[in-house]
């Protein structure tokens, strides 16, 4: 099995492109927001050690949105708790997919969090930076705060960059992207 890494900037793209692949995509995002939903020994262990911030199962967005934002530390400390539930749905995700040729991986934190290996693909998805920002703004729980807290427990673009097998334009064009999807898988194969 072959791991196609999607990593660039908040709001760039990856989520997209890793649907374009049309393999099996693992999306953080998505995890994370399921465990939130759905995992109440998750809710009480961030509950028990950010008692003033939640309030009944299931997390509330706005509960974690204004954590996030009251202290530096909180960010991390949610971390420390859910980056390790992320881990193990992964590692069922790929034993899951074990047989399948290839398979997408949609992780923000991706080297932060050490979860590359020296066989994956990586790709990085660049976006300008105006194009990003109208992007963000049209998201519905939009807030440039949040994402500048996200931005400080990320590597650098430049070095995402540098780590990247292949680098994907993003005009924020459909065919254009499948035509660079297409282009990324002949090289692989």
């Amino acid at each position: 099995m072959i791991r196609i890494a999607l990593v660039g900037d908040i709001g760039s793209g990856k989520s997209y492109y890793a649907n374009l692949f049309g393999y099996p995509v693992f999306n953080a995002d998505l995890i994370v927001a399921e465990i939130y939903k759905k995992n109440k020994r998750c809710f009480n262990q961030l509950r028990k050690i950010l008692p003033n911030y939640f309030s009944s199962f299931p997390l509330k967005k706005k509960e974690l949105i204004n954590c996030v934002l009251a202290n530096k530390t909180n960010l991390k400390k949610i971390t420390e708790i859910i980056h390790p539930l992320v881990k193990k749905k992964l590692k069922l995700f790929i034993n899951k997919n074990k047989d399948k040729r290839y398979v997408v991986l949609d992780i923000p934190l991706f080297f932060e969090n050490k979860l590359n290996k020296k066989s994956d693909i990586i790709v990085f998805i660049q976006s300008s930076k105006k194009d990003i920002i109208q992007k963000l703004k049209k998201r519905k729980n939009y807030n440039q705060k949040l994402i500048n807290k996200f931005k400080q427990i990320q590597i650098s673009t430049k070095i995402k960059k540098k780590k990247a097998n292949f680098i994907i334009k993003n005009s924020f064009n459909h065919k254009k992207a499948l035509r660079e999807i297409n282009n990324v898988i002949r090289e692989i194969i």
